[in-house]
């Protein structure tokens, strides 16, 4: 907690490591922050520290990655199945075994970038046109994993980089969808802080960070190629779903 230099340490260096994510990416590192933060600080303060500074992180990040970097065509569709999902979590959430929805996830995502790495990366880009079926199915599975189980990147990324849009309009598409997911998702966190006021404390401490993270991220994504930045997309993706697949998997072991 605030005045332990461990805390500092980590905190600091996990907030800036999903600052870069926002930045560079849209995002994809924020699935780090709870286990990384949960070293120094409560699993359940973690939770709500991630949440209010992921909030924070996009307000930075949306500066940098306007409305005309926004794939319009895509959130149009992508948005109402967000609030649908999310909407469907809250109901079931007592009901609902959030492993096995991380499990699923996880686990299409990996047969998703491991075709693109044994066979995409071949093909030509752009080669699906926005799809109002696959942008609602992708913003409802986003937006009901993000609430259940955290991990509501893999779906809409998954989407995204099938469209075949330049590198700033992925970015910038996919912090558009997430800023308004997360702010949907922050006045349950916050009524969590009011009964854990360390971990409102504790965000605080940490929220400078965040602003540099996101600038150093935007950095490197003017100084990545489209190649380059893609590749990086979906080894972050494969990573993410590797760590979802393992984490819900040996859940359902225990």
């Amino acid at each position: 907690m605030p005045g332990d230099p461990l805390f500092y340490l980590v905190g600091w260096a996990t907030t800036l490591l999903m600052g870069i994510g926002k930045g560079a990416f849209g995002g994809g590192l924020a699935i780090l922050g709870i286990p990384l933060l949960a070293l120094v600080v409560d699993p359940l303060q973690a939770a709500i520290m991630v949440a209010l500074l992921v909030a924070a992180m996009d307000l930075f990040a949306i500066g940098s990655f306007g409305a005309s970097t926004w794939s319009k065509p895509d959130l149009a569709w992508l948005i109402p199945g967000l609030i649908t999902g999310i909407a469907i979590g809250y109901a079931v959430f007592l009901i609902v075994d959030a492993r096995v929805v991380t499990l699923t996830i996880g686990l299409i995502t990996l047969v998703f970038t491991a075709h693109w790495f044994l066979r995409g990366r071949v093909a030509p880009p752009g080669q699906l046109p926005v799809s109002p079926p696959l942008a609602l199915l992708a913003g409802t599975a986003s937006g009901f994993t993000t609430f259940v189980a955290h991990a509501g990147g893999p779906p809409v990324a998954m989407y995204l980089l099938a469209r075949g849009l330049s590198k700033t309009a992925f970015v910038g598409t996919t912090i558009a969808f997430f800023m308004l997911g997360n702010l949907l998702k922050l006045p349950p966190y916050l009524a969590l802080g009011l009964k854990q006021p360390q971990a409102l404390w504790a965000a605080l401490a940490l929220l400078p960070a965040a602003p540099i993270g996101v600038w150093i991220g935007r950095w490197l994504h003017e100084r990545l190629d489209q190649k380059r930045l893609f590749f990086a997309c979906y080894l972050l993706l494969a990573v993410a779903a590797l760590k979802l697949t393992a984490d819900a998997a040996l859940a359902l072991l225990r």
